[in-house]
C-alpha cells in the first residue's frame, strides 16, 4: 500500500439474505457509510454480492466497484465452496489488499490479509437454543476465523469478552465496532404512520405490545407470549400482542399460542414492509424483546430509534445498547408479566423511556462503525 493512500478492500456481501435480517442490516448500513467515505477518498472499496443485490448496491454506492457473484452462489453450499476458491481468485483479480468477510466464515487461503465479523458468541453461551447442525457449523466457523483471520470485528464488548473467556481468543486481534441505526429508516413515527400500520394489521384503535425479530429459541418468544397473557388477561381492555418478523424454527411458539385465552388477541403477520417498521415499533405501548442473549441487539436499538419504550433483558450485550434508556426483565414468563404490567400501568415511565431511547439511539451510527472497520483494514494492509 502506498503511504497515505487508503487500502483497497474487497467486501464479500454474498452472505446477505433476501429478507435483509440482522446481517443484511449490518452489511447495508456499513456499506452506506463506507460509500460516503469512498466518495471522499477515505477508502478504496470493491463489493461482490449476489446478482439480485448487485444492481441495488450499484445504485447505493456510485463511487464503488460492484461485482456480481456467480448465480450458483445464491445457494448456501455453493456459496461456501465459492468462498474458499472463487473469492480468493476475485481478490487477486481486483488487486485487493484486504478481504472482509462479514458473516463468521472466511477463506482459509485468501492471498491477502483477512478481517471477519463474528456477530455473537451465543453458539457457545446458549448452545441449547440452536439445532445441532447449525450449532456445530457456526462453532467450527468461529473457531477457524479466530485462528485464521488477521483481525476479527465484533459488535459489542460482551461478544469480545465471551470469545476471550470461552475460546481463549487473542484480545489484541479483536476490534469492537458497534452497529448503527439508519435514522431515516427508523425514526419517531407520525400519527399517520402509526394509523397506517394499525389498519394493515386490522387493529383499528386497539393498543398492542410489539415484538420484531426472528422466531428462534434464543429470542424467547414463547415466554414473552406466556408473560403477556399473565400481564393482560384480567384487564378490561387488554392490549394485543403482535409477533412480527421471520418464521424461524421455534416449535414451542405454536404451543404457547395454543394456550392463549380466547378473549385475548395475538397476531403473527410475518414480515412487515420496511416502511411500516417505524409505525409498528413506535406505535406500540411497549416493544418487548426478552432475549436469552445477543451479540449486539439491533432490534432494541431500532425500536429505541422509533421512540418505542423497550423491555428487554440484561443478558450479554443488551445493556451495552440499552443502557438506562430501556426497562429490564428476566427470561422467566412470570417476571416478564410483572415487569410488562408495570410498564403498561405507568404511562409517564413509558414516555420517559421513549425519549431516553430516542436520544440514546442517536449515539449509534454506521459512520462510527465504518471508522472502526477502516482502522482495522488500514492496520493490516501494509
Amino acid at each position: 500500500m502506498t503511504p497515505g493512500r487508503p487500502p483497497r478492500v474487497l467486501i464479500d456481501a454474498t452472505s446477505v439474505p433476501a429478507d435483509r435480517g440482522g446481517v443484511g442490516r449490518y452489511v447495508d448500513g456499513l456499506l452506506g457509510a463506507l460509500g460516503r467515505l469512498c466518495a471522499s477518498g477515505g477508502v478504496d472499496l470493491v463489493v461482490v454480492g449476489l446478482r439480485t443485490d448487485a444492481e441495488r448496491y450499484a445504485r447505493m454506492l456510485p463511487a464503488v466497484e460492484v461485482i456480481s457473484a456467480p448465480a450458483a452462489v445464491a445457494h448456501r453450499p455453493a456459496r461456501l465452496a465459492w468462498e474458499q476458491t472463487g473469492l480468493p481468485l476475485l481478490a487477486q483479480q481486483v488487486g485487493a489488499q484486504v478481504l472482509h468477510s462479514p458473516f463468521y466464515t472466511c477463506p482459509l487461503r485468501a492471498g491477502c490479509p483477512v478481517t471477519v465479523t463474528v456477530h455473537d458468541a451465543t453458539f457457545f453461551t446458549e448452545p441449547e437454543h440452536y439445532d445441532k447442525s447449525r450449532r456445530t457449523f457456526f462453532r467450527s466457523a468461529i473457531k477457524t476465523s479466530l485462528r485464521r483471520a488477521d483481525r476479527v470485528i465484533v459488535p459489542s464488548k460482551a461478544t469480545r469478552d465471551e470469545l476471550i473467556r470461552l475460546l481463549d481468543a487473542d484480545p489484541t486481534k479483536i476490534d469492537v465496532a458497534y452497529h448503527g441505526v439508519d435514522q431515516s429508516a427508523f425514526h419517531a413515527p407520525s400519527e399517520e404512520e402509526k394509523a397506517r400500520v394499525r389498519a394493515r394489521l386490522g387493529l383499528g384503535g386497539h393498543n398492542y405490545v410489539a415484538f420484531l425479530g426472528a422466531k428462534e429459541p434464543r429470542k424467547n418468544v414463547p415466554n414473552l407470549i406466556r408473560g403477556w397473557v399473565l400481564a393482560v388477561q384480567d384487564r378490561d381492555d387488554p392490549p394485543a400482542l403482535v409477533i412480527a418478523g421471520g418464521q424461524g424454527h421455534d416449535d414451542d411458539i405454536d404451543q404457547a399460542v395454543a394456550d392463549v385465552p380466547a378473549h385475548l388477541r395475538l397476531l403473527r403477520p410475518g414480515y412487515l414492509r420496511y416502511a411500516d417498521l417505524p409505525g409498528f415499533l413506535g406505535g406500540a405501548l411497549v416493544a418487548a424483546y426478552p432475549s436469552y442473549g445477543e451479540g449486539f441487539g439491533l432490534p432494541i436499538l431500532e425500536a429505541m430509534a422509533c421512540a418505542a419504550p423497550v423491555l428487554t433483558t440484561p443478558r450479554l450485550s443488551l445493556p451495552e445498547v440499552g443502557g438506562d434508556a430501556v426497562a429490564y426483565t428476566s427470561e422467566d414468563p412470570r417476571q416478564i408479566a410483572t415487569d410488562l404490567a408495570a410498564l403498561l400501568d405507568d404511562e409517564s415511565r413509558r414516555l420517559a423511556l421513549a425519549k431516553a431511547g430516542l436520544d440514546r439511539a442517536k449515539e449509534f451510527t454506521w459512520e462510527s462503525s465504518a471508522e472502526v472497520h477502516l482502522a482495522a483494514w488500514s492496520r493490516i494492509s501494509g
